[in-house]
């Protein structure tokens, strides 16, 4: 994933705590913020300590930015998406984890809908 597509400095992960609005299902809580000014969307990722250790962490974080590039046509622009992964995370496979992403971002009216012939 770009550089242009991430949220890295703790003040704009804080900015989107106090200022965005957030939707969560068992797996994730979505913080989501919205950037008028900006021309793509942002991530920024969040997996406790308590998830696992640093090979889980780091493929729970995988398996969102993958998750996110598969949905990319249909996110949002604009916005500034924190996702904080929850403890059942660390028992899903990278299929679960996009359809629950896709779930919460639903909720969160933040997913178009998926063009006509598009298999998903």
């Amino acid at each position: 994933m770009k550089k242009d597509f991430k949220v890295k400095k703790n003040k704009e992960f804080q900015e989107a705590f106090k200022k965005g609005r957030s939707v969560a299902n068992r797996q994730f809580v979505v913080y989501i913020l919205k950037k008028p000014d900006q021309e793509n969307f942002r991530i920024g990722l969040s997996v406790s300590k308590k998830i696992g250790n640093a090979v889980m962490r780091n493929q729970i974080k995988r398996y969102i930015r993958q998750s996110f590039h598969e949905l990319q046509d249909r996110v949002h622009n604009g916005n500034d998406y924190i996702i904080i992964a929850r403890k059942p995370t660390a028992e899903m496979d990278m299929h679960e984890v996009k359809k629950s992403l896709e779930h919460v971002l639903k909720v969160g009216k933040v997913l178009k809908k998926p063009k006509r012939g598009d298999n998903d």
